[in-house]
């Protein structure tokens, strides 16, 4: 599997910690190198690193990460800054859910590069990663990453992504009346009514969608 360009420059300062100083460095160490906001975000990475094959880990131990020798298998996966105006680089935000709503992450912890194809017009774009399977019936499966379009308001039927009391989820967008509904397309799922007392925003609209197949 391939893996992003953040995620190639963590792998790097740990094969290069690793032969300069003959021992791993601490989730600490590389918290602090990368200035990330907290341990969780440095276990993610790990994690992506482990099952690209690229690490071992005894979880257990405080230094006890494995470095893999790496070669890139494909011109995708050599990660040079690319000058092609043909792609463009995207903020890969989190995890957003295609199901009940998760926990919102709205720091951007990598970049995905992408064809210039997928932004129309001059407007913010982002980039997220699903979970769950409410969406399965437009198409949207778990671990596919949607594209979408920063906006705050959105019309009827949009596939929205939208955030309720601090959690994200990536719906169709419906009003009755004054309600607002979030449905999934999904015959098993039923829609979620908005309550009005509830923090609630439209953050963007999807407008694409990648899938990786291995």
């Amino acid at each position: 599997m391939g893996i992003t360009k953040k995620q190639k420059d963590v792998y790097e300062y740990i094969r290069s910690y690793t032969h300069t100083h003959g021992i791993a460095p601490t989730q600490k160490e590389i918290k602090e190198h990368f200035d990330l906001k907290s341990f969780g975000s440095v276990q993610r990475y790990l994690k992506y690193l482990t099952d690209a094959g690229l690490l071992e880990s005894d979880w257990n131990a405080r230094r006890g990460l494995q470095v893999k020798d790496w070669t890139p298998r494909s011109a995708n996966e050599h990660f040079e800054e690319s000058s092609s105006e043909n792609t463009i680089e995207l903020p890969l935000l989190g995890l957003v859910a295609a199901g009940n709503p998760i926990e919102a992450i709205e720091n951007p912890l990598d970049t995905i590069s992408i064809p210039v194809s997928f932004i129309k017009g001059h407007e913010r774009h982002f980039a997220l990663k699903v979970q769950g399977d409410s969406m399965i019936e437009d198409g949207i499966f778990e671990d596919d990453i949607i594209i979408c379009k920063v906006q705050q308001t959105a019309r009827m039927g949009e596939r929205v992504v939208a955030v309720i009391d601090g959690e994200a989820t990536v719906k169709k967008y419906v009003t009755k009346g004054k309600q607002i509904e979030l449905h999934p397309a999904n015959a098993r799922l039923k829609p979620i009514p908005v309550d009005p007392s509830s923090d609630f925003r439209v953050v963007g609209k999807v407008v694409g969608l990648f899938r990786l197949y291995e």
